[in-house]
């Protein structure tokens, strides 16, 4: 039962190195935990339920310290620096009939107010308010968005 023990180690740490993800370790451990029972003359029975236990045990103490380290903050985009620029609208917004595009630094984008009532005529100057994949969501200069 050693052999199976070891190999269940080695399966889960290899696995770990693959995914390097949090997801096997506990597993590990607990297959450590498992052949020190079988070394000191334990039962299978006893065996199987002290891999249960260590691997769940770790999973629930380790994971939530390990995961924070993990974390990686979010990445800015270059999209996140146009939040806040000034536009003028090149064709008319209009959100109801899906039309509507702006002129960003000598480039076309399509755009579609924050609101979904508001009509943006073509030489109108507006701020970009957020970006929804393609799209700019943009407000009239000088108006607040209500939220």
């Amino acid at each position: 039962m050693a052999v199976f023990w070891i190999g269940a180690f080695i399966v889960f740490v290899a696995a770990e190195a693959l995914t390097v993800s949090l997801t096997c370790i506990w597993f590990a451990g607990g297959a450590l935990g498992a052949l020190a029972v079988q070394v000191l003359g334990g039962g299978v029975k006893l065996q199987f339920a002290l891999f249960a236990a260590v691997s769940f045990g770790l999973l629930l103490m380790v994971r939530p310290l390990a995961s924070g380290c993990l974390k990686t903050k979010r990445a800015r985009t270059n999209t996140d620096g146009l939040i806040g620029r000034k536009v003028v609208v090149k064709d008319t917004i209009d959100n109801i009939h899906g039309t509507g595009s702006v002129l960003l630094a000598g480039e076309t984008w399509l755009a579609r107010t924050v609101r979904e009532d508001q009509i943006l005529e073509p030489g109108t100057a507006a701020v970009i308010r957020e970006i929804q994949g393609v799209k700019l969501l943009v407000e009239q200069e000088g108006k607040n968005e209500e939220k």
